[in-house]
């Protein structure tokens, strides 16, 4: 798989420690960035993986970023894409050739977009969590695989809060990605499900012949 990061690189640290063992059934082949000198990139590099960047600032547009990006994830082959922390919308040019993964910091489809914790605490809500789930060309509205549910505490603000999805996103991030290595999945309709059939689908973008 290829680890797309935007900053300090957590989730992607704790997947590459799942990955050494080989009973996980996935390899992190590299990790890439929006951003230069971000924490994250560092931490690749100090663990031995490949890394790349493709700056968004360089580019004179989005599809032209998103044709760049494509390019630099497809130079390493992965059989899975997973957006750890990454604050870009990934085009058609990249998933249009890449299965895709995401991790959101809410229950979707409640929630979506760059400022999920702020939005639930706004909105009052008792119980928030994360979501992980195949990514399409929508903003957070792809079929989902897994969720987990955090309490809104009294007194909560967006960074304590945050920081206690994290530590749950982190866990269900890297059981979710091993068991879509080891097991496959099928999508049929929205509906994610482990396991290969004879009618697997290796993407998210499900034909009507699976529907």
């Amino acid at each position: 798989m290829v680890v797309l990061i935007s900053g300090t690189g957590s989730n992607m640290s704790a997947l590459v420690e799942a990955a050494r063992d080989p009973a996980y059934g996935a390899e992190v082949v590299a990790v890439g960035s929006d951003r230069r000198g971000t924490r994250g990139i560092e931490r690749a590099e100090a663990a031995g993986v490949s890394a790349f960047v493709v700056p968004f600032r360089d580019y004179a547009d989005r599809f032209e970023w998103n044709r760049a990006m494509a390019e630099a994830i497809s130079a390493h082959e992965p059989d899975l894409v997973v957006s750890a922390g990454f604050m870009r919308i990934l085009g058609p040019a990249v998933l249009q050739r890449h299965t895709a993964v995401n991790i959101h910091p809410a229950l979707l489809p409640s929630f979506p977009g760059a400022h999920a914790v702020r939005d639930a605490l706004a909105h009052g809500v008792r119980i928030t969590g994360t979501t992980i789930h195949f990514l399409d060309e929508g903003v957070d509205s792809g079929p989902i695989i897994d969720q987990v549910a955090v309490p809104v505490e009294d007194g909560d603000d967006e960074s304590s809060l945050h920081e206690r999805i994290k530590t749950v996103e982190r866990r269900m991030l890297v059981d979710t990605v091993g068991r879509l290595a080891r097991e496959g999945w099928t999508v049929d309709g929205r509906h994610v499900r482990f396991g290969r059939t004879e009618h697997s689908v290796t993407d998210a973008s499900d034909t009507k012949e699976n529907r």
